[in-house]
């Protein structure tokens, strides 16, 4: 393995990775107008070292970018006149990091701005058709717009709000739209809708001419500074559902468009070329252009319609797979069922694409039966996606019945889907695992140093090693990878530059190629989550994917950092020290806080270590647990600081860790020692392989009030058992002690191996208590004779007292 890694050993001592990370917050205006060139003025903070913008569309030129002052950077960008309209993702680059990832709006209707005041119907304010008015709601505040209609003309309203969210807080805008007449009844409304998420879009058609009324609000009626929406009002068709929702590559689909009033409309729309999962149709016609896509998935399955009816499993839409089966659940409580023949062994993967990717408000349920009509398997949700998931494998051969319903017994016209039905074929999907918490990961590379992150895979059909490729990396980074172990689904990739880089970005790619021939063809496709929005307890309300990150070159660091690399392995239960030095620039005097990127598996490593500001070395302590993963190990070291523009991270060189089996096991025999005395505690020993040095046992952990002696003592492959004497206190606490253990030391001339192992147990006993006796009362004695003592007159009552007095006078 060490082979593999010899490029990355070259780095060792190097300068590290800069994250000053700049953020965008939101855009001045928050759309453009396809065809034109506009000046968009970023907001934010960290920007004034901005250099670039990644927009990862062919269709945004960026002609500009001038930075006004930390929080704020002019962007000057030209858009395609055939660009589609929608959201499109934009990353401002800086000299020192890469921004996070928001959207701007790409349109093909003029924007204007709203004008305050404008929340009631006598102020509203006065539009023309086929316009988007861009605004903000503030507390408790409603926006109105004023446009005049023909009888029988559609007017249709789409907002984007929390597709626009300027943070990923709570404060976002969820918006309610409706449209009005002049008596202030409302002829249409919405809230959320599937398409759409929590944006809404409503439609009317005039039944006289006159004055109509667009309202935008809060639907909770709040509303804050960052509720920034962007509203389109006019004719232009707005399909809530296409039918099919996808085709193959190159071909000219042919597809029913269903509106939000339940009607539906032909349509052709060209397919791209190449294979394309979230194909934007955009919909145009003499009206207008919708201002945002309808997704569809192309690929190269063949589609299948169902055919009805087709609601029991004897009466199913027969079909051969793989296919793409599409409908739609088109009325309450309707039930679409499609049958195949299958032989006994074949295994099928079944993926509902519903409310993912097409936006479809379907919920569905999916069950496949046997050729004995018996239920084999079935799903609802998987995980957070709220569309069904199966595999199965055929048990026998016959016809197959897939039987599709909605959750809640509803449906309509819109209520479409897409359930792909293909061979259970090895798949690999990958992704970068965070550095912070709901934050996709960036990666500016300094000048002279390198940039660490760990790679994430999923494969499914097949388990075998990968080799890692990034492809498409600015211009003088290079890539360090590592092979990812067949039993493993992580591993780091380093990412360096030369210290006279020039300043370059790009949007990278990442594929695994499988190291066994017999694979070599399994595609893997990477996928970054972007978390643009969160609600209560963190949860995702609105995600945007990309298929590529963004790496940069950026400034170089104020400090080397440099781990020095252990000469000896660490085993099992066993423990080392990583041992961190740090080479400061003169004036750089910040703390440093130091954490591992990734543990090998088993391993736990001490991440509350930091450079204080005089410190120029500290230790790392790592321990490895009974079943951590032998092997060698790269390791690396993430550095966190704070700089005169925000905190700032860096990544450190790899180091390489050997993990070994333990060297010895240690038996324990219970224990016993009295209060006040001796005693000796057994440890058996057995060496379980070779080992090159001197070694030595310690014994740890007696509890107080007990000592040993001799607390270590050397060990030779031959030692079977060691004795520690120990000597117990009389006041030590009585009881049955778990807390011993043995450390065993093998030194030699590269260093120390340590492992630790336990537990032993000691009964503390309290002595039994003794008799002591005087001489004379030990020996015996004669038994005398009591005399005996004359009897006791009984005393004389008072009565008795006085007749003896009177008697005597007689007398």
């Amino acid at each position: 393995m060490r082979s593999l890694f010899c490029l990355a050993a070259i780095l060792l001592g190097q300068t590290l990775a800069f994250a000053a990370q700049p953020v965008i917050s939101k855009f001045q205006p928050l759309g453009v107008q396809r065809g034109q060139t506009t000046k968009v003025t970023v907001l934010g903070s960290r920007l004034r070292d901005s250099r670039a913008v990644l927009s990862g569309s062919p269709g945004i030129e960026i002609t500009e970018v001038a930075p006004v002052d930390n929080g704020k950077v002019e962007v000057t960008l030209s858009v395609a006149n055939d660009l589609a309209p929608g959201l499109y993702p934009l990353q401002v680059v800086t000299d020192t990091g890469v921004s996070n990832l928001r959207l701007l709006g790409v349109g093909a209707m003029p924007v204007v701005a709203e004008v305050e005041p404008n929340d009631d119907l006598e102020t509203a304010q006065k539009i023309d058709l086929n316009t988007t008015i861009e605004g903000v709601i503030k507390n408790e505040d409603q926006d109105f717009f004023a446009v005049d209609l023909k009888a029988g003309e559609t007017l249709v309203v789409e907002v984007e709000g929390t597709r626009l969210a300027s943070s990923q807080n709570n404060t976002f805008l969820d918006p309610y739209v409706a449209i009005l007449d002049a008596g202030r009844f409302e002829k249409s409304s919405q809230d959320d809708i599937p398409l759409l998420q929590q944006d809404g879009l409503c439609s009317y058609t005039a039944e006289e001419d006159g004055t109509y009324y667009v309202l935008v609000r809060d639907a909770s009626f709040g509303g804050n500074d960052a509720a920034i929406y962007r509203v389109h009002v006019g004719t232009f068709p707005r399909p809530v559902a296409v039918m099919p929702p996808g085709g193959q590559p190159g071909e000219m689909l042919v597809a029913d468009l269903v509106f939000i009033d339940g009607s539906i409309k032909k349509a052709e729309i060209q397919l791209p070329s190449e294979a394309d999962e979230r194909f934007p149709a955009i919909t145009e016609d003499e009206n207008g252009v919708s201002p945002s896509p309808n997704y569809i998935r192309v690929t190269n399955l063949p589609v299948v319609l169902e055919q009805e009816p087709n609601n029991e499993l004897k009466a199913a839409t027969e079909v051969e797979v793989p296919a793409a089966l599409s409908g739609a659940i088109g009325s309450d409580g309707d039930v679409d069922c499609f049958a195949f023949e299958a032989k006994k062994g074949e295994k099928y993967r079944v993926q509902m694409y519903a409310r993912t990717t097409i936006r479809s408000p379907l919920d569905s349920v999916v069950n496949v039966y046997g050729p004995d009509s018996r239920r084999i398997t079935g799903n609802d949700d998987t995980g957070n996606n709220p569309d069904s998931f199966c595999e199965f494998t055929v048990a026998a051969d016959g016809r197959h019945v897939i039987r599709i319903n909605d959750q809640l017994g509803q449906g309509g016209p819109e209520f479409v889907y897409r359930l792909e039905v293909t061979k259970a074929t090895p798949t690999i999907a990958l992704g970068l695992a965070e550095l912070d918490r709901d934050q996709a990961v960036v990666l500016p590379v300094p000048r002279g140093g390198q940039m660490a992150v760990m790679v994430n895979a999923t494969r499914k059909e097949f388990s075998d090693e990968l080799n890692l490729e990034l492809l498409d990396l600015p211009e003088g980074v290079t890539a360090t990878t590592f092979p990812m172990r067949a039993d493993r689904s992580t591993v780091p990739v380093v990412l360096s530059c030369p210290d006279e880089t020039p300043s370059a970005q790009s949007l990278a790619r990442l594929i695994a190629v499988p190291a066994n021939e017999k694979y070599a063809n399994v595609p893997s496709v990477f996928t970054q989550l972007h978390k643009l929005v969160l609600g209560r307890n963190r949860r995702p309300i609105w995600n945007w994917e990309t298929d590529r990150f963004a790496v940069s070159v950026a400034d170089p660091v104020p400090f080397n950092l440099k781990i020095e690399e252990p000469q000896v392995p660490i085993v099992r239960n066993g423990s080392m020290e990583l041992v961190v030095s740090v080479d400061r620039q003169e004036g750089f005097e910040a703390d440093i806080s130091l954490v591992s990127l990734y543990n090998p598996p088993g391993i736990s490593v001490n991440n509350s270590r930091k450079f204080q500001k005089d410190a120029t070395e500290v230790t790392i302590p790592m321990t490895a647990n009974g079943s951590a993963a032998t092997g060698q190990w790269p390791m690396f070291i993430i550095a966190t600081t704070s700089s005169d523009n925000g905190a700032v991270r860096i990544t450190s060189q790899p180091v390489f860790v050997e993990v070994e089996e333990s060297i010895f096991k240690f038996e324990f025999p219970k224990s016993a020692a009295e209060q006040g005395s001796d005693g000796v505690v057994m440890v058996g020993v057995e060496v379980t392989r070779e080992f090159d040095g001197e070694a030595e046992l310690e014994l740890v952990g007696l509890p107080a009030g007990v000592t040993c002696p001799e607390p270590k003592q050397p060990i030779t492959a031959e030692t079977e058992q060691v004795a520690f004497p120990i000597v117990v206190a009389k006041d030590a606490r009585p009881g049955a002690h778990k807390t011993i253990n043995v450390r065993a030391y093998v030194r030699n001339d590269k260093g120390v191996i340590k492992q630790t192992q336990g537990t032993a147990e000691l009964r503390v006993d309290v002595p039994l208590p003794t008799e002591t006796k005087t001489a004379e009362e030990k020996e015996p004695k004669a038994e005398k004779k009591a005399a005996k003592e004359p009897p006791k007159e009984r005393p004389l009552s008072r009565l008795e007292q006085l007749r003896k007095a009177k008697l005597g006078d007689e007398s």
